[in-house]
């Protein structure tokens, strides 16, 4: 796919290379007013519908199509439905609106961004976007282990099939192409730029917290088999701790002696303890932490005395919280500029559009989509009760 969109972009480059400052000028006003031009509301049979561009806009296109919304793949029916099934409908109108004006307004910026970018390509173009497109499919369908019925499926689910796949596709990278083209990739990314982004999201991304792993011996005196019931096991418990630091010293294994002669719960895994943050750790684990904060990987430390316990514990890694260091993070921070830059032309563009949509009557068919998801959500509702409760009768007669 990338060898397409980078012919793609090649072309707008060989396109925009020939322009002079003033016809530039010229171009990016006309581009202006394209990608503005009008947004009608129009009363169609039932309801309403937008014209974007020429291009018919209707409600259930809009309240059926499955999109991400918060992480699931859902058409805004589905979506809002549970909310409209619990509240009035101005209360859900209230809720919801402001999201479903941002998915009215991407199905707009979509519709005129693509006939936009197909404006400047011309038809030349659609046999590269035809390949593009079959090896997205192909793609997809391999996804699925390269079961054609299974792949089926998940479209149908989508409410789609491979006709409409391959035209959302095509849609998509020629959106993509002329996202590109806007895109400054020229213009070099600087240390200064890097190195603020780095502590812009150095927070989020790359903060590591403190983190240790350790073998542990841990002997507990209580659970020693003595023969005579009036020793003290606390003495013996020593008297072994004391020994088995002379072995290790000596070099016995360390993960062999924990499985021969430990109490603890990691015994079988020579004690071996799973990563942990050293503020996790419970009482009485918790005085293996102050001890791991004054020691180095490799290094054995005991008697550790508590209460009930006497330990032994190796450390064996050790992580410090701070930072991921920028050497080790460049390349994400360089996407992370990059994407940023994408952003903000995306959101001129976007700005754009948003004003021409201020100015049309889109208020009207939002308000009418979502009160034809709460139509809906309610009927199927009450259709779901009823037979709930003639299923009861049934069952009493």
């Amino acid at each position: 796919m990338r060898r397409y969109i980078y012919l793609l972009i090649s072309m707008l480059l060989l396109l925009g290379s020939c322009d002079s400052d003033k016809s530039r000028l010229v171009k990016a006003e006309k581009e202006r007013l394209v990608l503005t031009q009008k947004i009608e509301l129009v009363e169609a049979a039932g309801g309403f519908v937008l014209m974007v561009g020429g291009e018919t806009l209707t409600s259930d296109e809009i309240i059926n199509s499955r999109i991400p919304l918060n992480g699931l793949f859902a058409s805004p029916k589905e979506y809002f439905g549970p909310i409209a099934q619990t509240v009035e409908l101005e209360q859900f109108k209230e809720q919801v609106k402001g999201q479903f004006e941002d998915i009215v307004m991407a199905k707009i910026s979509n519709i005129l961004l693509y006939q936009h970018a197909k404006r400047l390509v011309g038809e030349n173009i659609d046999e590269g976007l035809e390949k593009a497109a079959q090896n997205e499919y192909r793609k997809f369908i391999l996804s699925f282990g390269g079961d054609q019925a299974r792949a089926d499926e998940e479209l149908k689910r989508m409410l789609m099939d491979k006709n409409s796949f391959l035209e959302q596709q095509k849609k998509t990278l020629l959106i993509q192409w002329y996202m590109g083209s806007k895109f400054p990739n020229d213009r070099p990314i600087t240390y200064g730029e890097l190195m603020d982004c780095y502590d812009r999201i150095k927070d989020k991304y790359f903060a590591r917290a403190s983190k240790i792993r350790f073998r542990l011996i841990d002997i507990q005196p209580a659970k020693l088999e003595i023969a005579d019931p009036n020793e003290d096991h606390w003495r013996l418990g020593k008297e072994l701790v004391n020994e088995l630091l002379k072995l290790i010293k000596s070099g016995e294994d360390f993960g062999e002696l924990a499985k021969k002669y430990s109490h603890g719960d990691w015994r079988a895994l020579g004690g071996l303890w799973r990563p942990v943050q050293p503020s996790s750790l419970a009482e009485p684990y918790n005085i293996l932490a102050v001890e791991a904060d004054k020691m180095e990987p490799g290094e054995v430390k005991g008697p550790i005395v508590t209460k009930q316990h006497i330990f032994i514990i190796k450390l064996e890694e050790k992580q410090i919280a701070g930072y991921e260091p920028f050497e080790e993070v460049q390349e994400l921070v360089e996407e992370t500029v990059l994407l940023e830059r994408r952003s903000e032309v995306f959101n001129k563009l976007n700005d754009e559009i948003r004003r021409q949509v201020e100015l049309s009557r889109t208020d009207i068919f939002v308000d009418f989509c979502l009160e034809k998801i709460y139509r809906i959500s309610n009927t199927s509702n009450e259709i779901s009760g009823s037979e709930n409760r003639s299923r009861t009768i049934t069952t009493r007669n």
